[in-house]
């Protein structure tokens, strides 16, 4: 357990501003929208078979437990500046162009810390297999990724740049 709470949340600042935004909203806005909407359900009568009552509990719940989650993030947070991460290597907070050989297309790819990461945006956490065997490369390198089936895949570094 001890290990788990020194593991450092590695944070672009964009990512940050954007936990530390949500932290706001869910403390400001969503506890008072929350706490209105299990004060109605009261209102209503007899709790044990009120429906509205129950659900805004539920969400009540996820709300503080997201909070709690974020403060911890943030607790723990190191923020990697973009201006002054190298582009001649991959690290945290760069925005990289890499060739599948084997799909024989190009990938566009941010590497981000893991609690940022989300491949639907092209965030990739630098925790992940692809991330953690780019680590370091330099444009022109050949990297071989061992992926979690087993198998292994190789990509070429097209490009590296700063700004995510």
């Amino acid at each position: 357990m001890a290990e788990e709470n020194s593991k450092k949340n590695i944070l672009t600042y964009a990512g940050l501003k954007k936990l530390e935004d949500e932290l706001t909203d869910l403390k400001v806005n969503q506890r008072k929208m929350i706490s209105e909407k299990i004060k109605e359900a009261r209102e209503q009568g007899d709790l044990s078979e009120n429906a509205e009552y129950d659900a805004a509990k539920d969400e009540q719940r996820d709300i503080e437990a997201r909070i709690e989650e974020i403060e911890k993030i943030l607790k723990n947070a190191e923020v990697v500046v973009e201006d002054e991460a190298e582009t001649n290597t991959i690290n945290v907070g760069c925005k990289i162009k890499i060739f599948d050989l084997e799909y024989d297309e190009e990938l566009d790819f941010a590497i981000v810390g893991s609690t940022e990461a989300n491949s639907l945006e092209g965030k990739i956490s630098n925790e992940s297999p692809l991330g953690r065997a780019l680590m370091g490369a330099s444009v022109g390198d050949l990297v071989t990724v061992e992926m979690p089936e087993g198998d292994t895949r190789e990509y070429k570094v097209l490009s590296i740049n700063r700004n995510i």
